[in-house]
């Protein structure tokens, strides 16, 4: 139950903050943002606020904002349509009821001839039986389409995604990912104001009972400076030597104290997923700094940022197999081992996800963040939008494609498990 708890806290924070950034920026640049989502599939929960429908859905796999005009508008009324008409205060048409008129008793009825919801915002028509008299209706900028009971708030051209620069378009794609790294900046802060910042020397802060390091006379506070005659200042290089020389003896000078010590330690040979490294027993130092934290966050960031896309080069061209691939199966299998781990490497955990997922919707796949800043990028260089139509069969078959690879992840995560 509590990795449960977790995974959804996890999966929850990674999803409303990164969707929460394309929110903010679409109602910051005026478009109409329809619905914030969590999840796909069936509505479990919903409400509506300032315009804007949030829902909690069944399918825990993402989320989404629907902006106005992103994809093609479901509003559209033809010539010879009859449609109900309701209307506020200032006679301008609020609701158009385009099904179960008989639910609207109030409502007017009327033949369409013509109509822009988008530039004029005007209905052209007559009322049945008398086309003698051509009647025009001013439509509120807020007014709702109904169709079959459900509302849908209209959108005039200027708070369409499509109206806004291509900088405003950018900036409310890229805000997604950007709040992915902008948190786990945050969560790294947060980790090292807890726990401290680790220091750069190879410095012992503890040491395993019966580990390599305890049978060899290491103390905490000893500081690592020579390993087989060789000097070292930090402690990657003291870990990486440790891990290249399983049951392998190295001769290890510490400063401790006021003077220097030499032992002699044989790290163990550790086995795990295919790979053998060795491991001495000892734990890094960490200090408490705020500047060093505020430091740490950025670094860290960077760090798993650079380790992620050296991995997705490496996916790219072959090196790794799409095996080496997770889904939500595999990343819940995964957050069972963290959560036993502590809390502290749960923080780091959601930290890393959270990167990850800014740095997946960043790849120009059609569908992601990134693909449809590619589409405005082109825009950009040529001058003129690629055609609408064409920009939305890309995206289509693009998250097509998306989940026929989440299938198959899910199937080898799945695999792993059971086999």
């Amino acid at each position: 139950m509590t990795t449960v708890i977790a995974f959804i806290f996890m999966f929850g924070l990674l999803v409303f903050i990164h969707e929460f950034g394309h929110l903010i920026f679409a109602k910051r640049a005026g478009m109409l943002a329809r619905e914030f989502a969590i999840g796909f599939g069936p509505k479990v929960f919903s409400f509506t606020k300032n315009e804007t429908v949030y829902t909690i859905r069944l399918l825990p796999i993402g989320g989404y904002v629907r902006v106005a005009g992103e994809d093609p508008e479901i509003i559209e009324l033809k010539a010879g349509q009859h449609i109900g008409l309701e209307f506020n205060q200032d006679e301008k048409v609020s609701k158009i009821i385009v099904n179960h008129k008989s639910k609207h008793p109030d409502a007017r009825v009327i033949e369409v001839e013509r109509a822009d919801l988008d530039h004029e915002l005007l209905i052209e028509g007559y009322e049945p039986d008398e086309e003698d008299e051509k009647l025009n209706f001013q439509v509120d900028r807020k007014a709702f389409f109904v169709m079959d009971e459900e509302e849908t708030q209209i959108a005039p051209y200027d708070r369409q995604f499509a109206s806004k620069s291509v900088g405003k378009r950018a900036m409310q794609l890229f805000a997604g990912p950007m709040m992915n790294f902008l948190l786990a900046i945050v969560i790294f802060f947060i980790v090292g104001l807890i726990q401290g910042v680790p220091v750069d020397e190879a410095e012992v802060a503890g040491v395993q009972p019966d580990s390599p390091a305890d049978e060899a006379g290491f103390q905490v506070g000893d500081e690592v400076v020579q390993i087989d005659g060789n000097s070292i200042s930090t402690w990657e290089e003291f870990t990486q030597i440790v891990q290249d020389h399983p049951e392998e003896e190295l001769t290890m000078t510490v400063q401790r104290d006021d003077g220097t010590e030499t032992l002699t330690i044989t790290p163990a040979k550790v086995e795990g997923q295919g790979i053998t490294v060795g491991q001495a027993g000892v734990q890094r130092a960490f200090e408490q700094s705020f500047s060093g934290t505020f430091q740490y966050g950025f670094e860290q960031t960077y760090d798993t940022t650079t380790l992620i896309l050296t991995n997705l080069g490496k996916l790219i061209t072959g090196q790794y197999s799409i095996d080496a691939l997770s889904g939500p199966v595999g990343i819940y299998d995964y957050t069972d081992q963290v959560v036993q781990s502590g809390f502290m490497t749960f923080l780091m955990w959601t930290a890393i996800l959270s990167v990850n997922l800014g740095i997946v919707n960043l790849v120009p796949i059609p569908a992601l963040d990134g693909g449809r800043l590619l589409f405005v990028g082109i825009e950009a260089i040529r001058g003129k939008p690629v055609d609408p139509q064409k920009e939305g069969i890309v995206h289509f078959v693009g998250f097509a494609l998306l989940m026929l690879l989440m299938i198959v992840v899910t199937w080898n995560d799945i695999q792993r498990l059971f086999l």
